[in-house]
């Protein structure tokens, strides 16, 4: 099995210079956090954008499904900020064959105290294990497109919906 990692940007690969927040979607963080981790499965990286999710629009959405579409590999893992991330889930639903599972952090992956780490272990699990169909990791919870927001003040997703 191997698995295609596709990365947008988002917090989960932003590099913060200073303590006034100014900040800059950096180079991709799996390679590093997988290496780190020993993950031994086959997986290949394509860096898509490095965008904040609240700069993503309904064009990168269609360039990360027609990445998904043209994708050799059945089951991908997608990196995205937080804010937006349920949007570009849903606009992913409907391609036949592939299991796809998004997940981000609310903290920097180079911060000390992050859940990006967390979130892409149940991201990578979660992506090896479901059927095919779009799915969100966060949170030690997986979720299902279109049914899922992200709730600000706490910080957290939540379910939506029956």
């Amino acid at each position: 099995m191997s698995v295609l990692v596709l990365t947008t940007g988002g917090t989960i690969d932003k590099v913060y210079f200073d303590a006034s927040s100014e900040y800059e979607v950096g180079e991709p963080t799996v390679p590093h956090v997988f290496r780190e981790a020993g993950v031994a499965l086959d997986w290949r990286l394509e860096s898509l954008m490095r965008k904040d999710s609240l700069e993503i629009n309904d064009e990168d959405r269609a360039a990360i499904r027609a990445a998904c579409e043209a994708a050799p590999e059945s089951r991908i893992l997608i990196t995205h900020g937080t804010d937006t991330m349920s949007i570009t889930a849903e606009k992913l639903t409907g391609i036949s064959g592939k299991t796809i599972v998004l997940t981000g952090a609310l903290a920097p992956a180079r911060f000390k105290t992050t859940d990006a780490i967390f979130n892409l272990g149940l991201a990578l699990g979660a992506v090896q294990s479901l059927p095919p169909g779009v799915h969100l990791a966060m949170n030690g919870t997986i979720f299902e497109a279109g049914k899922v927001c992200k709730n600000r003040e706490a910080g957290r997703f939540e379910a939506t919906g029956p």
